[in-house]
């Protein structure tokens, strides 16, 4: 089983939705790197963001490792693109592992982990996958996609949600 890295938008995405759990239920064990940790829970929290609260009593709960990446190796690792402090710490680590996943959704730092040779999957992607494995039924994806399509404090395209909607109806 690889080792999941989960960066701040999926976090933060899931918590809104109410679907923390479902990381645990596909991969038992998800890793952050502080640099995401800060920016989902403690920045989330100074915004008065609920999920904030939420991520931080989940982790808590459920003893959730928070990585710190060395300097040598956030310093080795030379993005071809500018990151915010939490993709650059995962993609960083990420490097430093043999199987890995990353889960992101800002489709940049997707582009950049494709670069890279590391295995990505947004919250989109975990939705499909829990599906898959029969966690949810395809009336429970269709309500989330269509609270993550509705949401403006969920920065995941409406279009996507439905394209992927087609698709799995058409499975």
């Amino acid at each position: 089983m690889p080792t999941v890295l989960c960066d701040s938008g999926p976090l933060i995405a899931l918590a809104k939705v109410g679907r923390l759990r479902l990381l645990l239920d596909l991969w038992d064990t998800v890793h952050v790197t502080e640099q995401v940790y800060q920016e989902a829970v403690a920045f989330g929290q100074a915004l008065g963001a609920p999920d904030a609260l939420t991520i931080r009593l989940f982790w808590q709960k459920h003893r959730l490792p928070i990585l710190s990446v060395s300097d040598d190796v956030l310093t080795a690792y030379k993005p071809a693109i500018t990151l915010d402090p939490g993709e650059r710490a995962t993609f960083a680590h990420a490097m430093t592992l043999k199987e890995v996943l990353v889960l992101v959704d800002d489709e940049d730092a997707r582009a950049e982990a494709r670069r890279l040779g590391l295995p990505v999957r947004g919250t989109v992607g975990v939705l499909v996958e829990a599906h898959r494995r029969a966690l949810l039924t395809l009336p429970d994806i269709e309500l989330l996609f269509n609270e993550i399509s509705a949401r403006p404090d969920i920065w995941i395209s409406a279009n996507l949600c439905a394209r992927v909607l087609k698709s799995l109806r058409s499975e």
